[in-house]
């Protein structure tokens, strides 16, 4: 079906930063399968991990002990400090899991229509529960009717969290660390503590979407320990399985007790080979000191950016937190992916304007140096054409 407008290539083969398509031809990939390939393309312990395990058990579903999926719920939970872990297969379905919980808990507190507070501008997903929580009404155009159960208030805005204070309905608030689909739209300074304070003081469950900021993307394992914030709930996918599919919601406390045998399941999570990755991933994180890296990475890269561009106007703003990066311009700037992909670069464009870099955590900055010199002279180039 045509869910999908690809450029006009297709890769047989990566390594680290690189791929290669059908014709030989090289390309630095800045977009790392949207945040998903954070330890780079065809990471040697990821995929020695993945080939051992396929020759051993791949699938025996849920009705038995699985031995990988115990190990990698105790990695998890002790990099993340929540208590335990349903295991899915991507990150929309992570989120619906935690938007169940919700509901869940609700239910358990005798509300009757237990409603989640979710944010403009925000992408949870393509589910239908996952849809109606995004905040982007070109996704959700022509799937109504959308879902009952959700009421929306601007990212950011701890004022229009907290004027909702004592409405009896709310069970929980659904929250991205960083809008990625949105922008790369960075909240305030105490904006994720603000929300911990207000769920605690109204017994809300705070909610955070990790799914794109997680697995050390900005710079620590999961981006709400910036601000030293837990949740109640956390989703996690993308950088988990370094390219193999696999979701998770994490849960601690009441949220952890909330599902029982018959509440909710998947056929394929956490299967004995998803979860192999999942491990490998977390060792080289761990080894390799990945989180750190990625936070001096996106600052060096963020900052070669701003040397160059800022003295142009129509440069609005260069955001990052770790290697979560968009430079904003005055323009709409879909042109860009194109024009990138002549010369050999992938990026991405998101909300029209901004362009979104998420390079593998891994890359060197003489592979940093090469895109940042590509992105510029190609941003140069395109606002002139603009002016």
């Amino acid at each position: 079906m045509t869910t999908y407008a690809p450029l006009p290539v297709t890769f047989e083969r990566g390594e680290g930063v690189w791929l290669w398509d059908t014709k030989g031809e090289r390309y630095l990939d800045a977009v790392a399968g949207v945040a998903v390939c954070n330890l780079g393309h065809a990471h040697p312990a990821v995929t020695e991990a993945i080939c051992t395990q396929s020759k051993q058990l791949m699938h025996t579903s849920n009705l038995y002990g699985i031995a990988n999926q115990e190990r990698l719920g105790d990695a998890l939970t002790s990099l993340s400090g929540m208590d335990s872990v349903f295991f899915s297969n991507s990150g929309a379905e992570a989120n619906e899991a935690a938007i169940k919980l919700a509901r869940l808990y609700g239910s358990k507190r005798n509300i009757s229509n237990p409603t989640t507070v979710v944010m403009e501008q925000s992408f949870h997903g393509r589910t239908m529960a996952t849809l109606t929580a995004t905040g982007n009404r070109k996704v959700q155009a022509g799937f109504e009717p959308l879902l009952k159960g959700f009421v929306r208030i601007p990212y950011g805005d701890l004022d229009a969290l907290e004027a909702l204070s004592g409405n009896p309905d709310i069970v929980a608030v659904l929250v991205e660390p960083v809008q990625g689909e949105g922008g790369v739209n960075i909240p305030p300074s105490g904006y994720l503590s603000g929300i911990r304070a207000l769920c605690d003081s109204n017994e809300w469950l705070m909610m955070t979407d990790e799914i794109q900021t997680g697995m050390g993307r900005t710079g620590r394992n999961f981006a709400c320990q910036h601000e030293g914030v837990l949740p109640d709930v956390m989703t996690l996918a993308k950088g988990l399985g370094n390219g193999m599919p696999i979701g998770a919601c994490l849960a601690r406390g009441e949220a952890a007790e909330l599902f029982a045998p018959g509440s909710h399941g998947s056929t394929f999570g956490g299967n004995p080979l998803a979860c192999a990755a999942g491990l490998a991933v977390i060792d080289v994180m761990k080894s390799e000191s990945i989180a750190e890296s990625a936070e001096k990475l996106g600052e060096y890269i963020s900052n070669k950016l701003f040397d160059a561009l800022d003295s142009d106007d129509a440069v609005i703003a260069i955001r990052n937190l770790g290697c979560m990066i968009g430079i904003e311009l005055a323009h709409p700037c879909t042109e860009l992916v194109r024009m990138a992909f002549e010369q050999k670069l992938l990026i991405n464009v998101t909300a029209e304007r901004v362009v979104r870099l998420l390079p593998p955590l891994t890359m060197t900055y003489s592979e940093a140096d090469q895109l940042c010199d590509t992105l510029a002279s190609l941003i140069q180039q395109f606002l002139a054409s603009q002016a």
